[in-house]
This record gives structure tokens, sequence and C-alpha cells, in this order.
């Protein structure tokens, strides 16, 4: 046989184990890691840019300057992307006598307890919804718990314009026959109805002046996501996707080794030829 057929025939010999059941089944997982991993970068890649767009955006709105509410909000407007968060004003008269509670709501120590929902009925008749802060759930939930008064009289208040908050957007279930003045969801339009007043879309987080005693507790800021994470999380697939053939190269290699290594013990050891001893 000719040199070049035998060596092509026992590197065809060599590889012959690629066929097994095994290395089948090893082959065809590396096979569908990789795009797997590919993908999975690439939507790393998608949270990373939109967690970054989300930041930018909060951060923009909150030093952003303060305006008027009214100048971003009407009766049945519905608050964007870009408006949620700005900083706004509101001039007019808390009314607590159609003050609400929103139940199972936490503070920045995870403490359950509600948020004080007031209307502030401004100048010219509207009404904006304003969430004075969190305070405990001292007692039994059902009934409705003592809330520290607002300023009394025309008042400035000045809070984070926020959106309507829905059971889609929240995960939380927005249950009906709830004790008398408390309420699951903040939602412009449902307080519409139960005020009946001329409601602007969504409501403020009151961020000034801030409540005597420091009760109830005002809401913090909206923090930052991590997006860095996303960003180290699809480069971490990325390199899983390249190191996927790299590793089955790494198997096969080893295995063509260790059969070489079994052949070359299990061969027979050439011996030296006898040496005859001639007598006299």
């Amino acid at each position: 046989m000719h040199p070049t057929a035998r060596r092509y025939r026992r590197g065809v010999h060599r590889y012959r184990f690629l066929l097994s059941l095994q290395w089948v089944i090893l082959t065809i997982v590396a096979i569908a890691l990789i795009p797997t991993m590919i993908r999975l970068g690439f939507w790393q890649q998608h949270r990373y840019e939109e967690r970054t767009a989300r930041n930018n955006l909060v951060s923009s709105a909150l030093h952003a300057k303060p305006v008027p509410v009214e100048r971003l909000t009407s009766p049945g407007h519905a608050v964007t992307r870009t408006e949620k968060y700005r900083t706004v004003t509101a001039t007019g008269t808390f009314d607590t006598a159609r003050e609400v509670v929103v139940r199972r709501r936490t503070n920045s120590d995870g403490e359950v307890g509600f948020h004080v929902l007031t209307p502030l009925v401004l100048t010219d008749g509207k009404v904006v919804l304003v969430n004075r802060g969190w305070i405990p759930a001292n007692g039994v939930q059902t009934a409705f718990p003592r809330i520290p008064a607002p300023p009394a009289g025309r008042t400035t208040v000045t809070g984070r314009l926020m959106a309507d908050e829905t059971t889609a957007a929240s995960g939380i279930k927005n249950v009906k026959g709830l004790p008398d003045r408390q309420i699951m969801l903040i939602n412009s339009a449902e307080e519409t109805h139960r005020l009946d007043a001329r409601v602007l879309g969504g409501y403020v987080e009151q961020t000034a002046p801030t409540p005597k005693g420091g009760s109830p507790e005002q809401i913090s800021d909206p923090g930052s996501e991590d997006a860095p994470l996303n960003y180290a999380y699809m480069i971490q697939w990325w390199l899983f996707a390249a190191a996927v053939p790299v590793g089955w190269w790494f198997l096969v290699r080893r295995e063509i080794r260790d059969q070489e290594e079994a052949g070359a013990e299990a061969a027979p050891e050439e011996t030296e030829p006898a040496t005859v001893q001639r007598t006299a």
C-alpha cells in the first residue's frame, strides 16, 4: 500500500471513536451550546442597554428643573417614560377627609405598612394625588390607621411625578372588597370616580416639605439598576461560547493520546534474537 494511503487510513482510524454514541451525544451538546450561549450574551447585552437607558432617564428626570405639575399632566393623561420621575411642584390644599392608605407597602428597611395618599386640591379646582410617604401598620390592618396631619391651608408640594400603578406593571393584584379607605394600587382613573373630581393623571411622590417628626416616612429616590453586572454576564456568556469548541478539541486530543498509550502498552515487546553458542 502506498505510504500516503497508509497514513490516511491510520489517521481516519484514530478518529473513529467520534462515531461512538458517547462522542456523538457530546458533540451534539457542544454544537447546541454554542448558539445558545451566544443568544444569552445578546440577551444580557439588551438588558445592559435597557438598564443603562433607564438609569440615564431617571437621573436626567431627577436632576431636571422643577416644573408645575399641570405642565406635564392633565386629567386622563397617562404619564410617559420621559415624564416619570420628573420633579414637579403643586400648590393647593390637602383634603384629608378623603385621604386613603395603600396596603402592603414596605419602607427602606423592608417593614410592611401603608403609603398615605392624600388628594391635593389645586387652586383651579383640579386634584392631584400626593403620596405623602410610608407609615407602619400598627395593630389590626383592617382598621384605618392614625395618620399624621399634613400642613393646613395653602401648601406648595414638591415631588416626583409617577405613572398610575397597574397589576401588569407592579405585580400587585388589585383586590376588591378592602376595608374602608384602603386601596391596593394608586390609579388616578379609579380615584377620579371615587372623588368625583378632575384628577390629574398619575400621582406625585412627595419629597418636600419634610413632614414634622419624620412621619410619614418619605419614599427614597429610585436607585439605579446594576447595568454593569449585565455587561459582565454578556462577556461571560460569549467567553463560554468560545470555550466550548476549545474544550471539545482538548477532549478529542486527550482521547487520542489515551488510545495511543493503551495501544503502545498492548503491543508485544520486541525481543533480541537469541545467540547460538557453538561448542567445540
